[in-house]
């Protein structure tokens, strides 16, 4: 974590300069103002990743002898076979088409969405008031 808030921090660096150089040049205030933000959004990752790889174990990133196996692992937990992706992409579909052809069709892709998104928090949900 140590290599990648060195990387923002010197990222928010450049884009600095180049707001600042931007904003002398051309006056345009739009394009500043999005320069500006996007250097406060690279100082705060660089601040968290380097805040944060002080207080966790170095990774094999950090080491320059690792071997790329030195990094291999468990990623995480997939669902191997889920319809809520499906569900939410037709829904988003759906509600972006409502923005192109009329608001009238948000009325129907609002519970498809609802559907995947509920379908997908609780779709592994084990608890006490679990059905069975």
């Amino acid at each position: 974590m140590k290599i990648q808030g060195k990387m923002f921090i010197w990222l928010s660096v450049f884009v600095l300069a180049m707001a600042i150089v931007y904003g002398v040049w051309s006056k345009e205030p739009a394009g500043t103002t999005a320069l500006f933000l996007a250097f406060g959004l690279c100082i705060m990752i660089g601040y968290y990743l380097a805040f944060t790889a002080r207080r966790v174990d170095a990774g094999a990133q950090d080491n320059d002898e690792a071997e790329v196996s030195d990094d291999a692992g468990e990623l995480g937990f997939f669902s191997p076979h889920s319809w809520q992706p499906l569900s939410l992409g037709v829904g988003g579909a759906l509600a972006f088409l409502g923005v192109v052809f009329g608001w009238w069709l948000l009325f129907f892709s609002a519970p498809v969405i609802l559907i995947g998104l509920f379908g997908w928090v609780f779709e592994y949900y084990r608890g006490e008031n679990r059905t069975q």
